[in-house]
Formats: structure tokens, sequence, C-alpha cells
């Protein structure tokens, strides 16, 4: 069942609102097709052959009425007791859709697991996340509400998911890169407490959501550039909207290899601790303890942001060169520090591997750290994984990339050959991690044979 409105359209005079739920309709309802995707800017992948061979996006129609969730589900209407898998999609706060990848598809995953799988869309960006608190009342949640979408979506789910199948009483949340910076969020959200029991965050260790005093300044600068008065962004075009933030965002984004524990600050746009819809920051300095009673399993793949992927050059990279790029990024104090260490950890890599590893340190390391916070607490228990599975496609270039579990949670390497050939090995693999995926769902604890 695809494209099913949980919310009502959050355009016009509800844009930056908190989301209502939608009108109710007699009849049945066609849902066939994925829903309608939130405003954001043109995918810059698709400049790059090998990305948009790879990835083979599908980026949807944008409409401010994009509150739309898809279900699969075995068997509807037998009283059946599934747990229940929402899938939370990548692109941090400010890109991406619910059926962006192949590997998204739910029938294979609801098939062989037995579960209910859902997926869905929600505001994104500056329709999604522009704090304009600062300009009165009636904007109060606007820096949030992108999150307020995905919680009215777990509401849903709570109230009607039992005739799909469902267990409403036993719901994971999932999400890879910003959609793990999303289960992060909801972990720290007094709004979401009850409407799930188990999360999942891959290569999303978000640990530090949007400060008031960042945000306020990102938008002072973002509604100057328009030039218009702040009630008047309800009816200005989303695209220029979109346009202008973007590119204010672009020039004042920090430098640095990408930190996920810093998702926040990196991206601009984020869910904002404001202290009310979001309390505390979702794992800084501690665990939040709202959540404390909910088991997670975090973990990252091995390569993430530094592949091969559109640079075959990457492959003859010298010793020398990496010793210059760790001076570049870790300073000419820590750098030769930190790669002296990469180097005895790892004796014998190439030079380009050694690099990759440095480079996703502090990736794999925002996950060691939630997942110590959250063991610190003494409550549900936290599970680490660590993704080293490496492609063989374009020559096997793209290793362990960011994104390339994806098909396997998912049990979908057929949908996903470009990324995973679906040979018989990740086939066997495939099976390995849907089902520890799906464990995890079902009992709080990913182990099986």
């Amino acid at each position: 069942f695809k494209g099913i409105p949980y919310g009502a359209s959050t355009e016009g005079a509800a844009r930056f609102m908190a989301p209502v739920k939608p009108k109710p309709w007699t009849g049945v309802r066609s849902s066939m097709q994925y829903g309608w995707v939130s405003p954001q800017a043109a995918r810059g992948g698709w400049a790059n052959d090998e990305d948009a061979w790879l990835f083979n996006w599908n980026d949807g129609i944008q409409n401010e009425d994009c509150l739309r969730l898809n279900i699969w589900t075995p068997s509807i209407n037998n009283n059946a007791k599934r747990p229940v898998m929402v899938w939370l999609h990548g692109g941090g706060f400010v890109a991406g859709n619910g059926q962006e990848h192949p590997a998204y598809d739910g029938e294979s995953l609801a098939r062989t697991g037995d579960v209910v799988l859902v997926s869905l869309n929600h505001r994104l960006g500056a329709v999604g996340h522009l704090d304009l608190s600062q300009y009165g009342e009636k904007y109060k949640d606007s820096g949030n509400v992108g999150m307020m979408d995905i919680v009215l979506a777990l509401e849903w789910v709570k109230e009607n998911i039992g005739r799909f199948g469902g267990d409403a009483g036993n719901v994971t949340v999932f999400g890879q890169s910003g959609g793990g910076g999303k289960v992060n969020t909801l972990l720290a959200m007094p709004s979401a407490k009850g409407l799930f029991h188990r999360g999942i965050v891959q290569s999303g260790s978000m640990l530090r959501g949007g400060t008031p005093e960042r945000s306020a300044k990102l938008t002072s600068q973002i509604v100057a550039q328009l030039n218009v008065k702040p009630d008047e962004l309800q009816t200005i075009p989303y695209q220029h909207l979109i346009e202008v933030s973007m590119s204010i965002i672009a020039k004042n984004r920090p430098s640095g290899p990408p930190d996920v524990r810093r998702m926040a600050d990196q991206l601009g746009f984020a869910p904002v601790v404001d202290g009310r819809v979001l309390p505390v920051h979702p794992y800084d300095p501690v665990a939040p303890a709202i959540s404390a009673d909910i088991p997670i399993m975090v973990g990252t793949v091995l390569n993430e942001f530094v592949n091969g992927i559109n640079h075959p050059e990457y492959e003859s990279m010298t010793e020398e060169e990496v010793s210059k790029r760790a001076t570049t990024f870790f300073g000419a104090q820590h750098g030769p520090e930190i790669l002296k260490v990469f180097n005895e950890q790892h004796p014998g890599e190439k030079p380009f591997d050694i690099y990759s590893r440095m480079m996703a340190a502090t990736v794999r390391q925002g996950a060691v750290t939630q997942c110590e916070r959250k063991a610190a607490q003494g409550g549900a228990p936290a599970y680490l994984y660590w993704f080293q599975w490496k492609t063989p496609v374009l020559d096997a270039r793209p290793r362990a990339f960011h994104c390339a579990e994806i098909a396997f949670c998912f049990n979908n390497t057929a949908r996903a050959e470009t990324m995973t050939t679906n040979s018989p090995e990740a086939q066997s693999l495939a099976e390995k991690v849907s089902a520890a995926w799906v464990n995890f769902a079902r009992k709080g604890d990913p182990n099986h044979a």
C-alpha cells in the first residue's frame, strides 16, 4: 500500500506549522504509487556517472503535500501480530525520500522476515527545519516540524497498523545516515515516547542536535537574503526558499571529514534543541533518560564517505599523498600521529585503504560513543555492528561504501544488483544480515544461528 496520507498538506498557511491529521475519506482509496516527496535541492549526484549507475535513484515528484507512508505486509485483517519496522530515509535533514533507493523496497524483508515494513516521506530542509521562532509564537515549532511529521506517522502506525497485520506494541524505527540521526532524535523526544520500542542507527550516530543560537543565525541570513517579511515566507514559491537557503548553507559549511556526530553543524538544517520538542541533545553528554528502556543497535560501514567511486586515480595514491592529506585534515600536530597509528594497526594495506579507514574513523567513533553512553545507563542493551563487506562492482573501488549495508538489511541484493552483483555470496550475507535486523525487531536481540 503506497502513498497513504498520514498528515494533511503542509502548503500555504500550513507551511512551518505542526502537522495535523489528514481529512478522512469515504470509499476505497487507491494506494498503488509512492506519494509526493518533500521540497529539496536537485540531487548533485546525477552529475557523476558511477554514482548515478550504482545508486539508481528515484527522486520522486516534489510537493508540499508530502506526508505519505508506504506499507508492505504478508497479510491483512487476520489479527496477525507481526513486528513493525519503520524505515527513515537518509539524506541528512535536507534531502532524500522514502523510495529513493531500489533497496528501500519493503517486499523482500516483509516476506522473508514475516514483518510489516513501513517507509515514509516528511518535510526536509527549509520547510522542515527553518527555525522562525524569533519571529513570533506561531512559529515556535518551525525548527522541528520535520521530526514532528515523523512522530505523526508513528501515531498513525499505532492507530492503524493492526489492520495491516502489525503489532502496534512492537515497533522498531531504523534509518541510515540522516535516517540514523532521525532515530537518535526520536530517542530524545518526549512526544515519541511509547510510539516505538527499539531503534537501529546505521552510519548516523548524531550525538548533538542544532542549537537555538546557530539556527537563529542561519534563519536571519536566509530571511535577509530573501528580502521578505517573515509572514511572506509562507507564500513564496518553495523552490526559491530552498535555493536561497541551500546557497547560504553551502557558504557556511565547516570543512573537514564528514562527522555524523556533528551532523547538525555540517548540514545546516537539523532538529533544534529547543528545550521543549527536543529538550536535550540526543546523545551528548549522556544518553537520553527518556529512552533508557529502549534497546538500540548501532553501526557503521568500513569505508563510509571515502571510497573509489568516480575516482579510479585514488587506487594509486602514494604514502606521501596520504601523509599530506592527514596533515590537512587533522593538523600538523595530530595528522602524523594519527597516520602512524593506522599504519601500525593495518600493516600491508595500500595507502588509499589506510586513508579511507582514517577518514571513516569519525563516523565509527560516533557509533562507539553512542553505545558507550547507552551502556552507561544500565538500562536496555546496546548492540554494535561493523559492516565490512566490499562490493566487487566497478573493479571493487567502492569498497564498503556509505549505504552499502542497506541492500543487505532489507534482503534486497537482487533489487540493488548494481550495488551488490546479487552473487550467491551476497545473497547468503543478506540472509544473515536481514535476519539480524528482523530478530532485533522481533525481540530486541539481533543474534541468530
